[in-house]
């Protein structure tokens, strides 16, 4: 038998996953991890890749042991990872410096930006479906403010999927889905712009060549071999960003399919052609898809799985010990007890995420309104089936917007993720849409859709569409209830009202913003 190995590097967490080449899972290793802020650096969020290693490492050497298998006989790996998140190099590979993908650090570089270049961000929004919000060039210009001893050896980025290829092949590279989120990116040629760093004053000479998925790089370095298991027979192949190879792995790879992600945070997606105009607005974000020819229109929601982790650490420890003596997930037990909780969850309006506004995107305090002091109406049962359903209205609330900017109609939905595994929540996601949703099998979809572009990298398939239609297989059907969305449409309207007057308090700094977007 011969196997895949993807390697997923998520926000919360990395994992490695070994996939027969049917697609099956034959194993799985997963540790989570955490991303500091910086000592009196505001609103940072470095990436410590001295550390990371270490469990990436341990993750690849025990998935292998589960799987009790021969390294040898793993043909090919890749990697994806949480985009926007980048890592510096010096001349010689070493690591420099890295943050993770919602690293804030960088308020006074867009403000000294959108000041001395006024039109500057909507001309790259243009070009690129970014806004600084997300990007490394304000990143790259603070570091430049406040490190120059670092950003004087800088002589290369990648992304953080790229950076765990790098360590296992030595070679440094990167591929469009992934790179263009920084939006230092052309979505028509899907490579670097790299005279949008020049224009700022930054270096243009950084960029590393731009594969497209499937492309081997390189096989497992001596080096690597020794500190992983892995053989140095294994290809090395260029993975990508984990929203677009997630919906790869989804089955997501035909224009106008629609699926949403429920990890750490939740994204939004829609398959469009690549030469579709930006909304004007620039309220979503444009990614380029890993199917060539194709872009991605993508709504994003803030830390919904953190929040709920948050609220299972901090409130929920009886729960724990309850699902530990049933043997079973502590999530499946809340979602049981939410079960019975009627839909709006007795009145209760959390407040975390706001939908996507990514020309000026910031978001409330993070609270819960309306609670009652009714421990029958009000308790950890509502206040869980809450987030579910707030999760799930802030999705619609992006999908609308997609959709009256792109006019591209649907259906349904591919729903995939930690989110997509219980019951309840898939039901509340069509319920609130309106939209049939569809689960896969494997609903841990980045994985597989890395796993696919190390087939294709092994010549196993000839390309991720292949790959996606070969390995892609269905599980649930949910089908909405058109009176339950009804109802949830009205929830919808108060909530967005409801959060307007959230955002107020934080413009009058009488509260803090969950996360606000640099310059703002």
């Amino acid at each position: 038998m011969q196997y895949l190995m993807a390697i997923d590097a998520g926000t919360g967490s990395v994992r490695a996953v070994i996939f027969d080449t049917l697609g099956n899972q034959i194993s799985v290793s997963q540790q989570e991890w955490n991303h500091l802020e910086e000592d009196n650096v505001p609103n940072s969020m470095n990436f410590d890749f001295k550390l990371n290693w270490e469990i990436t490492k341990s993750c690849i050497k025990d998935s292998i042991k589960q799987a009790n298998i021969n390294s040898d006989d793993i043909l090919a790996l890749s990697a994806t990872s949480m985009r926007e998140g980048i890592i510096l190099y010096d001349k010689d590979g070493n690591e420099l410096w890295g943050v993770a993908n919602v690293d804030a650090r960088a308020s006074e570089e867009v403000k000294f930006l959108q000041k001395n270049y006024p039109t500057i961000e909507e001309e790259f929004y243009k070009e690129s479906g970014q806004t600084f919000a997300l990007g490394a060039l304000p990143r790259l210009l603070w570091l430049k403010n406040n490190r120059i001893d670092i950003y004087n050896k800088v002589a290369n980025i990648s992304m953080i999927g790229d950076w765990i290829l790098a360590k296992l092949s030595g070679v440094i590279a990167t591929d469009p889905s992934n790179a263009g989120t920084t939006g230092i990116f052309s979505l028509e040629k899907r490579d670097w712009e790299a005279s949008m760093a020049k224009k700022i004053g930054l270096h243009e000479n950084i960029f590393p060549k731009c594969h497209e998925v499937g492309t081997v790089i390189g096989n497992v370095s001596h080096n690597a071999s020794n500190e992983t298991n892995l053989s140095i027979n294994t290809k090395v192949v260029m993975g990508g960003g984990d929203v677009q190879l997630g919906s790869a792995g989804l089955g997501v790879v035909e224009l106008a399919q629609v699926a949403i992600l429920g990890g750490s945070f939740w994204q939004q997606i829609v398959n469009i052609p690549s030469n579709t105009k930006v909304p004007k607005d620039m309220s979503i974000r444009v990614n380029p898809h890993v199917i060539p020819n194709q872009s991605q229109a993508e709504g994003i929601t803030f830390f919904s799985g953190l929040i709920m982790r948050w609220f299972r650490d901090a409130f929920c420890d009886l729960e724990k010990i309850q699902a530990k003596e049933k043997n079973i997930d502590v999530y499946e037990l809340l979602e049981e007890k939410a079960k019975k909780i009627p839909i709006g969850s007795n009145g209760i309006i959390p407040i975390f995420s706001d939908s996507m506004n990514y020309g000026k995107w910031y978001h409330a305090s993070p609270s819960f309104l309306n609670l009652s002091i009714d421990p029958t109406v009000c308790n950890k049962a509502s206040m869980f089936r809450s987030l579910e359903e707030n999760a799930c209205i802030i999705s619609a609330i992006n999908l609308e917007k997609i959709k009256s900017f792109t006019n591209i109609e649907f259906n349904e939905i591919v729903f995939a993720g930690g989110a997509s595994k219980g019951t309840l929540w898939p039901q509340i996601l069509a319920d609130v849409t309106g939209y049939t949703i569809k689960i896969p099998k494997i609903t841990e979809a980045t994985a597989l859709g890395a796993a696919m572009a190390a087939g294709v990298g092994a010549k196993i398939y000839p390309n991720l569409i292949s790959a996606s239609k070969e390995l892609v297989k269905w599980d649930k059907t949910y089908v909405p209830n058109k009176e339950h969305t009804k109802l949830y449409n009205e929830i919808k309207n108060q909530w967005e009202k409801v959060y307007k007057e959230q955002l107020k308090l934080v413009d009058n700094k009488l509260t803090k913003s969950m996360w606000k977007a640099p310059g703002l």
